[in-house]
């Protein structure tokens, strides 16, 4: 009978993985990432329309909403087109100094008040938003509108805390994102 080999098999010891997190606390680690992700897609979301208008009708996203706004409501005045708008009423002047200089408005100064501009649309004006992809207003601003209230006053109130962690500058609010 042979005798019996001294020849030592090694045990490797299996080298300990770490504990799987229960599922409540992984959902809890991955949730910030998940929330960044879903950001991105809006911005991206937003970016990508203005890319699109820009390219098919020649002029930026805000300059478009302008442009829709003074068509709506021919004769209107910068300030405001600056509250249809949500932005800043020195915003709203550049805007349209813009688009008279590129020939897409034209002002007016009529009544009483001659300090006081209307707006009206010159025919490029007419091509521009014919070729624009819409929404006018962006798409963020008609997804939010299309928001279910209740739904809406909780973005809102998180959104409110989000900006406070974040020490976000309230001028910034008054800047249409087409222009960011």
């Amino acid at each position: 009978m042979p005798a019996p080999s001294r020849t030592r098999t090694r045990t490797r010891t299996p080298t300990r993985a770490a504990a799987p997190l229960p599922d409540a606390a992984q959902d809890a680690a991955e949730a910030p990432a998940r929330v960044l992700r879903q950001f991105r897609l809006v911005f991206n979301a937003v970016k990508t329309h203005f890319q699109q208008v820009e390219k098919k009708a020649g002029v930026g996203g805000a300059q478009v909403w302008a442009l829709s706004v003074v068509r709506a409501t021919p004769g209107i005045g910068v300030t405001e087109l600056a509250r249809r708008m949500d932005i800043h009423q020195t915003t709203a002047s550049n805007l349209v100094r813009t688009l008279v200089a590129a020939g897409l408005l034209r002002t007016e100064r009529k009544g009483a008040d001659r300090r006081a501009v209307q707006l009206h649309l010159e025919p490029d004006a007419a091509r521009v938003l014919r070729k624009a992809p819409g929404p006018f207003t962006g798409v963020l601003p008609a997804a939010l509108a299309q928001l279910d209230p209740a739904v809406l006053q909780r973005l809102e109130t998180d959104l409110t805390v989000l900006l406070e962690l974040l020490q976000a500058d309230a001028r910034g609010a008054g800047i249409p994102l087409a222009q960011m």
